[in-house]
């Protein structure tokens, strides 16, 4: 059985919506900004981009498909990284650097280990 399971469907249902709202929500919720208003902002502000992205992403929840979801992915795995490198390149200590921390893992692992390879559709003769 494969760990990669995460399809450009499900991609698109459960995730690019859901956690785009997450990223505008959480900082609030959570308090974030101890560390500095980037630190509460940077979130908020990946997340409308997040709203953005998935709108015009070419998967069946995109509203104008012309970004094509290997890109999608690409935009994807690089906020991942600055998720990773944000807390060091800001300073943000506590909450805020595991915040950005537990997302860049969570980014990383969804956009590359856990995501199911788009094959092409085998045409029957």
């Amino acid at each position: 059985m494969s760990f990669r399971f995460i399809t450009k469907s499900i991609h698109a249902y459960l995730i690019d919506y859901p956690v785009a709202i997450v990223l505008i929500a959480a900082p609030f919720w959570l308090k974030l900004g101890q560390s500095g208003p980037v630190a509460l902002w940077l979130s908020v502000v990946v997340g409308l981009a997040a709203l953005l992205l998935a709108a015009l992403t070419d998967h069946p929840t995109g509203l104008v498909r012309i970004i094509p979801y290997w890109l999608h992915l690409w935009v994807d795995r690089a906020v991942g990284v600055v998720f990773v490198v944000a807390p060091f390149a800001f300073n943000f200590f506590g909450l805020d650097a595991w915040y950005y921390w537990i997302l860049a893992a969570a980014v990383l692992l969804t956009t590359s280990v856990l995501n199911a390879s788009e094959e092409p559709i085998a045409v029957r003769c």
